[in-house]
């Protein structure tokens, strides 16, 4: 048996913050704002994890109301979703993030991303995939006012 769960995420890009993607910090001019560092990409992924076993989304389970969760480090947070998949029986068996942002470029830090990732799930890299697009200057994205990622997974139970 397996199930498949899917995300999205957005946050507006702002100055005075540090810009967060894949679990790395990337250099840029601006950063995205949020209760949390703001990562698009590992919120995205939570939400396709937690929307596989049908457990709520990132805001059910790490509400940015909670001063716990103020600036948090986004992967502490994957780590936890990965781990409530664990104890339901479930493991990630393969993972399909794509980020919009017209910049920075990313196609220099998605091997980075692919290797954090994949540590804080507890898959290899060969099951995890991040594509970075930008919208050609369409929409939010395209005139730099935000960034968003999409993300797809596969669960499978644990052998």
């Amino acid at each position: 048996m397996m199930r498949i769960g899917q995300g999205y995420d957005v946050h507006r890009l702002t100055e005075g913050r540090e810009l967060w993607l894949g679990g790395i910090r990337i250099d840029h001019t601006l950063g995205l704002d949020g209760h949390s560092d703001a990562d698009v990409a590992i919120h995205a992924l939570c939400d396709a994890m937690l929307g596989s076993l049908a457990l709520g989304d990132i805001g059910k389970h790490f509400p940015d109301t909670d001063p716990r969760y103020k600036g948090i480090d986004s992967k502490r947070l994957l780590r936890e979703v990965a781990r409530l998949l664990s104890e339901r029986g479930w493991r990630v068996g393969n993972a399909d993030l794509t980020i919009m942002a017209q910049r920075p470029k990313l196609a220099p830090h998605i091997e980075r991303m692919r290797v954090v990732l994949a540590g804080c799930v507890g898959i290899s890299t060969d099951c995890i995939s991040v594509k970075a697009t930008t919208t050609e200057r369409l929409g939010f994205e395209g005139r730099e006012e935000g960034i968003s990622a999409m993300a797809v997974v596969l669960i499978e139970p644990i052998a």
